[in-house]
């Protein structure tokens, strides 16, 4: 090996032999193994495969997931799956592909259940195999499982389907996502997705209940309808409707409130002594943050039963400008939630790290959603589903085969560059395949311990 300039010159050519790229994409083909992925979806979108059809649609599904797992953003990057069958199986060619969506979309809504109901059952596969690192573990009203709603815009650069002008300016569509939160040690699974036009309302109640809905036929059938589930939303989700459906299924939650008009007479009427030092995300106490209670002081009739109306007062951040229902140069939010226990500085803290859904939803952005490819609204909802699927993959690959490692609260860009990306030499002896990886590689000794862990879980019965 010579240097010219700052890299090596090397000699290149195609005689390799057994060499694969994207080597670490066997995490998520094992993790599709153990959620018993593959085959629901197969039993689910059965009616939607013809006699004579060599692929199932399920497989066709499930190959464009893995393919925004490893980066792509369209339909044409599935060819990096196709052009290593050892790893992969076979793939289907970009018409199949193409076709296969368009039947799928021909009736978008009992695909989307049919989609709806396979994920369930593989999420409740991985959660056994989790134990204790499942969302749902030791689960209780002090302590529940938080579903996140929120919406985004993506950008459409050319005609499509609903695409509309958006509240930003720009033009495209505005879809409502709902995330299942894995805390602070973890990611976060996506529940539901609705793909709205870019003129959607922000605090449409009718959508916010379509998408809890949703999620929550996700969650385990003893979490449906209990205390142990915490809806969160900003203010989008501080509406009557949704929480009169909120109090009926006797969820938990925690929204956005917007204060009236006379907030500034609200908060000149309560004593000094009713305001107690907020937390910084570390629990500690935030300089110039307080919390306090403004239920007492407010007409809440119309509003469910139970509702608390918590305000928090600071300095705004440099450059923020001070709205009209400010107060003495500081900003007052507030939030409403039917948790009745607990520190108020507890609850605001609680509340504000909703701002995790919003690093789930980028995350979504970089694993497909920045780009709807497809014309049609049925057929982008088809491939809504497809991020939620890639999504599910790189999160349950997590929760299994990295619970311990810092790997753990890894990035779908980082992933990619340490893990999913690895190449590999493939050896064949006596009837037997193995795969080397790079011995020199830093993530190599992580990979293997990954993929280990996964092909020692079970695959459902």
């Amino acid at each position: 090996m010579k240097l010219t300039g700052v890299y090596p010159s090397v000699v290149v050519d195609t005689a390799g032999r057994g060499v694969v790229s994207s080597a670490g994409g066997l995490l998520l083909t094992e993790t599709v193994r153990v959620s018993g992925l593959a085959t629901g979806l197969s039993e689910a979108l059965a009616p939607w495969r013809a006699p004579t059809a060599t692929h199932d649609p399920a497989k066709v599904l499930l190959d464009l997931a893995v393919s925004l797992a490893l980066g792509g953003d369209c339909l044409a990057d599935i060819a990096l799956l196709r052009a290593e069958p050892e790893l992969f199986g076979l793939v289907a060619s970009d018409p199949t592909v193409s076709r296969a969506l368009d039947r799928l979309a021909g009736d978008a809504d009992k695909t989307l259940a049919a989609i709806d109901r396979a994920r369930s059952a593989a999420r409740a596969h991985v959660w056994s195999h989790a134990g204790s690192h499942a969302p749902d573990h030791q689960v209780s009203a002090d302590a529940p499982l938080v579903v996140d709603l929120d919406a985004t815009l993506v950008t459409a650069h050319s005609e499509k389907e609903d695409a509309r002008a958006t509240f930003k300016k720009g033009f495209g569509f505005h879809p409502l996502w709902a995330f299942i939160d894995h805390g602070p040690a973890g990611s976060g699974e996506p529940a539901a997705v609705l793909l709205r036009a870019g003129n959607a309302g922000s605090n449409t109640a009718a959508d916010h209940i379509t998408v809890a809905t949703r999620a929550l036929a996700q969650l385990p059938a003893r979490l449906r309808r209990c205390r142990k589930v915490l809806i969160r939303a900003d203010s989008a989700g501080g509406t009557h409707a949704f929480l009169a459906w909120a109090h009926r299924r006797r969820l938990a939650y925690s929204v956005g409130f917007t204060l009236p008009d006379n907030a500034a007479d609200l908060i000149a009427r309560l004593p000094a002594a009713a305001w107690t030092p907020a937390y910084d995300a570390d629990r500690q106490p935030r300089p110039g943050a307080f919390v306090a209670e403004l239920t007492g002081l407010m007409d809440l009739g119309g509003w469910p039963p139970g509702l608390r109306v918590i305000a928090r007062k600071e300095r705004p951040h440099p450059g923020a400008q001070l709205r009209i229902t400010d107060v003495d140069g500081n900003r007052i939010t507030a939030f409403a939630t039917n948790t009745t226990r607990g520190q108020l500085a507890d609850l605001e803290l609680r509340h504000r790290r909703r701002a995790r859904c919003e690093d789930r939803i980028r995350n979504a952005k970089d694993t497909g959603l920045s780009n709807l490819p497809l014309h049609d609204l049925d057929q982008n909802r088809i491939w809504c589903a497809i991020v939620a699927l890639a999504c599910d993959l790189i999160a349950w690959t997590q929760m299994l085969a990295l619970a311990d490692q810092p790997a753990r609260r890894w990035e779908p860009k980082r992933l990619r560059h340490r893990l999913f990306s690895l190449a590999g030499r493939l050896a064949h002896h006596a009837r037997r395949t193995t795969l080397h990886l790079p011995a020199h590689h830093p993530w190599a000794p992580l990979a293997l311990h990954a993929i280990t862990t996964l092909r020692a879980l079970p695959a459902p019965g």
